[in-house]
């Protein structure tokens, strides 16, 4: 069974086409499928993965409750802020995110629910999936058509976007304004790309039925149970100081995790428009090629960002469930070193961290004509 991922055909850009499996990828996909035949696993996250959910939503329940306790004082209730929007940011990395993959469960109910997660939590699933799962894993790093790194005038995070005099400073503002992610998604952004109706270039067609109930009920539901209710118990000061504290943790928190990935000097970037207007792609060498893994040792990062210290790991198998990628990364390692193809893995966070604010610095200066300022081009598939 094929467990890799493979782009949609009403998803892809004609600007860029991918050329037939490799020998690389096949194998790489021949590998993974056998070690799930010999250790009789499912590709779901199982029982491990319920275990965590339950952590997670006690954890935010036990935030909320102490808020709803009253009394706090300040220090108590910035405590408790920050103990939800931890557990708001893993429930988005954890549990959504392999939901949202069809990854979480194995049923396709079970998947769905784990994904509304994002809902309950005020921002579309509807919308992320195309976003996400759709568009960023088919072209990450692919400059005008991954809306992953489409940051501008705000930021420029690729070679071949347009510079701004502000950018000079983004090493440094971004950093602040990572932190909003979420309350912006929740107000604004859901919103905003439903009006243009497309998300990069991939058109972004209105939701209907249920997923138009959950898209309007839980954006209501969402601001009943964070805001309204906690308002009504304690004060509308302590409540909104609560809420931005605690999504402005989890905002900051997903954005690092999400950026370490990729917005790194070790990533690669691609520009169709510098490479005589088309770029015919090795779907498995360009998921290695623009993500990078990092801390792959460190047990409990993975159990809490849901594996995506492992993202190289999620881009060729993204309906695998997280709880497996410690177990893959070997495998691919492997195939990798057997055919000349590099796997991106460093030792910690921290020093990705590191590179993404070296990354921004250099995208913040004026860009110059040198090889280092210019979208790399991509190893053509063996």
């Amino acid at each position: 069974m094929l467990v890799s991922y493979w782009p949609r055909p009403d998803m892809r850009d004609a600007r860029i086409s991918f050329v037939p499996r490799s020998a690389f990828h096949r194998q790489l996909v021949a590998r993974v499928d056998d070690h799930f035949e010999r250790t009789g696993l499912p590709r779901d996250g199982g029982s491990a993965i319920v275990r965590k959910t339950l952590v997670l939503l006690a954890t935010l329940g036990a935030g909320y409750f102490a808020l709803l306790l009253g009394d706090l004082g300040w220090p108590g209730l910035v405590v408790a802020a920050l103990v939800a929007g931890i557990a708001v940011a893993g429930l988005g990395m954890a549990v959504m995110h392999d939901g949202s993959h069809g990854a979480y469960a194995s049923s396709a109910r079970g998947n769905l629910l784990a994904a509304r997660v994002l809902d309950f939590l005020g921002c579309s699933s509807y919308v992320w999936k195309v976003k996400h799962v759709h568009v960023h894993h088919t072209y990450p790093n692919i400059e005008g058509a991954d809306d992953d790194i489409a940051l501008e005038p705000l930021a420029r995070f690729a070679p071949g976007q347009p510079h701004h005099a502000a950018h000079r400073f983004q090493h440094l503002y971004m950093f602040f304004l990572y932190g909003f992610v979420i309350m912006k998604w929740w107000i604004i952004d859901d919103f905003k790309q439903l009006a243009r109706g497309r998300i990069g270039r991939q058109p972004l067609a209105a939701p209907r039925g249920e997923e138009a109930a959950v898209f309007w009920s839980f954006k209501i539901i969402h601001g009943i149970w964070a805001v309204l209710i906690p308002g009504l118990v304690v004060g509308w000061l302590p409540t909104l100081a609560f809420y931005v504290i605690s999504q402005y943790t989890a905002g900051l928190i997903l954005s690092l995790v999400f950026q370490l990935a990729h917005s790194v000097e070790e990533a690669e970037f691609l520009d169709p428009e510098a490479s005589d207007g088309k770029l015919e792609l090795d779907f498995a060498r360009l998921q290695l090629a623009t993500t990078v893994d990092f801390a792959p040792r460190s047990r409990w990062l993975s159990w809490y960002v849901g594996g995506l210290n492992f993202q190289a790991i999620h881009h060729l198998f993204p309906r695998v469930s997280h709880v497996h990628y410690p177990a893959l990364a070997p495998i691919v390692s492997q195939v990798c070193a057997e055919h000349g193809v590099e796997y991106k893995v460093r030792d910690s966070a921290l020093s990705l961290l590191r590179s993404h604010y070296r990354w921004l610095r250099r995208m913040g200066r004026k860009p110059e004509t040198t090889p280092e300022d210019q979208a790399l081009p991509l190893p053509r598939a063996a």
